[in-house]
């Protein structure tokens, strides 16, 4: 019989969901506001999730959304097995939407403060990287 879940840890895992859901809408809003085209959030690829995959002017970038109560904590959040798992899911997605990325490709990372302040760092790693 498979253990039942405590309340507390239940509540835990969907104030964090929600926290999540909220970082992934402040950074869809912050890139169309940059004149990005969002093509997809929560995407789910055999190799994993990607949060946000977007375009502008043919540049292709797949993002990764870090929310914690402070930008210097989000920054430090993506460790080397995410960067594979999402260069995996990058390549995933690619094969099933050819035709984007004309001018190119790059990962980038949101961070999502507490306070609802939002931070890009653009071309935060490259394939040979992860």
């Amino acid at each position: 019989m498979k253990p039942v879940p405590e309340p507390r840890r239940q509540r835990r895992g969907a104030r964090a969901d929600l926290a999540g859901r909220e970082a992934e809408r402040a950074a869809a809003a912050a890139l169309a506001a940059e004149g990005w085209a969002v093509l997809g959030q929560r995407i789910r690829t055999p190799a994993g999730e990607l949060d946000l995959v977007a375009e502008r002017e043919g540049l292709l970038a797949f993002v990764e959304v870090k929310a914690r109560p402070s930008l210097a904590e989000a920054a430090f959040a993506l460790g080397p097995r995410q960067r594979a798992r999402l260069a995996g899911a990058a390549e995933c997605w690619l094969a099933g939407h050819p035709g984007h990325g004309a001018a190119g490709i790059r990962f980038d990372v949101l961070l999502v403060a507490a306070d609802g302040t939002v931070r890009r760092i653009a071309d935060a790693f490259r394939l040979g990287d992860a």
